[in-house]
């Protein structure tokens, strides 16, 4: 469902390049078997990120089978490197099969464990990111928050995929279903932190199902 006009949506999409190669058969895949990757829009303004503030250090939280870890891995230089999140079996070894198929296994380390688990072990190894994409549990977004600041650099990029959940995140909270609540509260919490933290500087933009770009100050 699109958050847009669906006129607006279907000329927008249109301006839009799709996948090539490789990548473009790993989308076909995922549509085919219902994984959940970024679609084009995000995938667009995701490329578009990369390149305009070409980070040499980038954490992913939520890798799926790997797209998204592959397309930023394919847009940095050699230098750059991806390390991304997961602690699901099947799409661990999916997006590992991924990685090798797209000689990215040098340019990308899989971490295999819970996010919060993940995130506190590069804090206790003092490492910091330039970029960090969150494409994780929407219900943890703001618990990761503390400790994805204290992995960003100054002047780095947090971006934050699927924040206005179809656009319920506008409606009511007797709105929305029962077993969503929980994660409709949350989510505005999230965005309520990164638009009101100082330090933080934050827009919240309609592409896909909503993008949450952050700068930290």
């Amino acid at each position: 469902m699109s958050i847009l006009n669906e006129d607006v949506q279907q000329f927008i999409n249109s301006m839009y390049s799709l996948p090539m190669g490789k990548l473009a058969d790993l989308q076909k895949y995922a549509l085919e078997n219902s994984f959940p990757i970024i679609n084009n829009e995000t995938a667009n303004f995701l490329s578009t990120m990369i390149l305009l503030t070409q980070p040499k250090k980038i954490l992913e939280v939520g890798c799926c089978i790997g797209f998204s870890a592959s397309l930023m891995a394919s847009l940095i230089d050699d230098e750059g490197h991806v390390t991304t999140i997961d602690r699901y079996p099947l799409m661990i070894g999916l997006a590992k099969e991924t990685f090798k198929s797209l000689a990215l296994e040098s340019k990308i380390t899989l971490i295999e464990s819970s996010a919060m688990d993940a995130l506190q072990e590069l804090i206790n190894k003092n490492e910091v990111f330039d970029f960090i994409f969150l494409d994780a549990s929407k219900g943890q977004y703001k618990n990761f928050l503390p400790l994805l600041l204290q992995l960003l650099k100054k002047t780095g990029v947090l971006l934050a995929d699927n924040v206005l959940q179809n656009g319920d995140i506008a409606k009511e909270r007797n709105e929305i279903i029962k077993d969503q609540r929980t994660i409709h509260k949350n989510m505005r919490e999230y965005l309520q932190m990164i638009t009101s933290v100082q330090g933080l500087q934050s827009s919240i933009i309609p592409i896909g199902d909503g993008i949450a770009l952050t700068v930290k100050l």
